[in-house]
């Protein structure tokens, strides 16, 4: 696999400058070039996806197992571990989780079921400081309203049974567990 944009820096004094992020290539894959990338930083965040569903399998899992690895790899120094999982594995109203839901096509379940696998992995894992946020059933670009509601286990969703974020209002959501920490060693969701 080609190497992938793993970090952009913004250095403090140049964060309001257009045009001044340095973007750090690396594999994701690779625990060595993830070690690099991660080095030096307080927290990664990974949002590793794209592609088909078989893609997402190849990559998912994988790529959860080289993050913890680099984690472990930098002890101490360590960054906290942000990885945006799927919705897949929430569990709805009716007790069941969303991938039992009749009908779906089998490229989402794929995918929806590698993020369910990084996730058993990550619940492995009791060294390293990680989150998994999961973002609504439905999350599209939309409007940035900076208000969003949050659980653990359960699909958010409004009193029509609806569940849906911005992508921009999840960007929120994200940078506000990175500001203040609350679900470590945890899945959290969030919705409208």
């Amino acid at each position: 696999m080609d190497d992938l944009p793993l970090a952009v820096n913004l250095p403090e004094h140049d964060r309001d400058v257009p045009g001044k992020e340095a973007i750090t290539t690396g594999n994701v894959l690779e625990t060595m070039s993830v070690t690099k990338v991660a080095e030096e930083h307080d927290v990664v965040i990974s949002a590793v996806g794209g592609g088909n569903g078989a893609a997402h399998q190849a990559t998912i899992k994988p790529s959860a197992i080289a993050l913890v690895e680099a984690m472990r790899a930098l002890g101490d120094k360590a960054p906290r571990l942000i990885s945006v999982g799927g919705a897949g594995s929430l569990k709805t109203t009716q007790g069941q989780q969303v991938w039992d839901a009749p009908d779906l096509p089998e490229n989402l379940l794929q995918i929806m079921h590698a993020h369910g696998d990084a996730l058993d992995y990550y619940r492995t894992v009791t060294d390293v400081d990680w989150t998994n946020i999961s973002p609504a059933a439905h999350i599209a670009p939309g409007k940035r309203t900076g208000a969003y509601r949050s659980a653990l286990d359960s699909l958010v969703t409004d009193e029509s049974g609806n569940s849906s974020i911005s992508t921009e209002d999840f960007a929120v959501a994200v940078i506000d567990e990175v500001e203040r920490p609350q679900h470590n060693q945890r899945l959290f969701t969030v919705a409208h």
